[in-house]
């Protein structure tokens, strides 16, 4: 139940105001309108002298039949015509889950080729639903969503998975909306109550001080997004066969036009992502001058510089090298984290990584807890040695670089 103002009635007498015990009734240019105070106490109703307050009741909602929704959907998003890596990894935890559920596992692909879609089916999708046509070669909101939600209401997956990217994040919160279900963002973990068929979808909160558990029980299909590189990608068998089903965005309409897509410079220059090895530093370098000894350590391991949050908030670096919660998430073979106290924040972002290297002046440093090798001491004095020693085991003098 709910109160409405018929504001055609409305005479501006101003009768209904002390009416009101919560004060819900305002005046506006000369017309009585009920405010987000209003507690539906009704008491205003017999106030009108005009009887233009009435009592209206909410619309019994529609049944909503879960168990009709059937199947595990990636987003496959690619990028000049090439699957995106993320799209594997989401199809490694989506193998996962459908597996817990004795369901398929499907990929969506837009604006790619046949062959990428048989790569799909390499890594694990049974089938794979996709589009050639040229208006998906460049990322627009309006024909993906549109797409996208045509072959949700059709074929009724329970769980629909995206990464936590530009694109991701530019339009799957349309599609959430336009379906009417809800959509966790840059979750973590993914995992299956196998009671209910609830996805457990488990995410940082409050600035990553805990961990929620989110669930969608009562719409579907359940969505989320998942930062890059946080899940692991599962095995890829060049034999595998699965079903490729080409789509027909038939009733597609766009009212814009992407010209032309720009690349930032620190793409370029700073791709962590794709790094195998990444040297991070934090607050403990104690200045900026401290990256410039990290960058001869990733220079002879052929790896990338990142950094805690704490640094780039200090101006030592620039916030493309950060990694945690609020920046990128990476899961290299080796991260060393080098004067960064492994607050939770920074934890989110990199503790996936294969071997973790922490060398810290404070042996209760909460990344001593991740660390799969700890070491105690001052960084200047430890990197040093591991530069020289990389240098003898190299055959390279002093000097030498590479």
């Amino acid at each position: 139940m709910y109160v409405m103002m018929n504001i055609e009635k409305c005479t501006g007498c101003e009768e209904c105001l002390s009416s009101c015990p919560f004060d819900a009734i305002e005046i506006r240019e000369g017309k009585a309108f009920i405010n987000e105070n209003c507690q539906v106490c009704m008491a205003c109703l017999s106030a009108c002298p005009e009887g233009a307050i009435s009592e209206i009741e909410k619309e019994e909602p529609v049944e909503f039949d879960i168990q009709k929704f059937k199947g595990v959907w990636v987003f496959a998003e690619q990028r000049e015509g090439k699957v995106a890596s993320v799209a594997y990894e989401l199809l490694g935890a989506g193998h996962r889950l459908a597996d817990e559920l004795t369901t398929e596992l499907s990929a969506v692909l837009f604006g790619a080729s046949e062959s990428e879609a048989q790569e799909l089916i390499r890594w694990g999708a049974d089938k794979v639903y996709f589009s050639t046509d040229p208006v998906f070669e460049k990322f627009n909101d309006e024909p993906y969503s549109q797409l996208f939600i045509q072959l949700i209401r059709k074929h009724q997956p329970e769980i629909v998975l995206a990464g936590a990217t530009p694109i991701g994040r530019s339009f799957i919160p349309r599609v959430a909306a336009r379906l009417g279900t809800g959509l966790t963002a840059d979750c973590t973990s993914l995992e299956i109550d196998r009671e209910t068929r609830n996805l457990l979808q488990i995410r940082p909160a409050f600035g990553g001080n805990i961990m929620a558990t989110i669930l969608c029980p009562n719409k579907r299909p359940q969505m989320a997004t998942v930062r890059p590189r946080v899940m692991k990608r599962g095995q890829y068998n060049e034999k595998r066969t699965g079903e490729i089903i080409p789509v027909n965005p038939d009733g597609i309409s766009t009212r814009t036009k992407v010209v032309e897509t720009v690349k930032e410079i620190s793409d370029i220059f700073v791709n962590l992502q794709e790094a195998d090895i990444i040297i991070s530093g934090g607050r403990g370098l104690g200045n900026p001058q401290g990256f410039k000894l990290l960058e001869k350590l990733a220079g002879l391991l052929g790896g990338a510089v990142g950094s805690s949050r704490a640094a780039v908030d200090e101006g030592w670096i620039s916030y493309s090298h950060q990694v945690g919660q609020t920046g990128k998430t990476v899961c290299p073979k080796i991260y060393f984290a080098c004067g960064i106290s492994g607050a939770v924040q920074h934890l989110v972002g990199m503790q996936s990584s294969d071997i973790i290297i922490a060398i810290n002046k404070n042996p209760e440093a909460p990344i001593f807890n991740v660390a799969t090798y700890g070491i105690v001491g001052d960084l200047y004095e430890i990197i040093p040695l591991f530069i020289k020693k990389i240098k003898e085991l190299r055959g390279m003098g002093e000097s030498g670089s590479g």
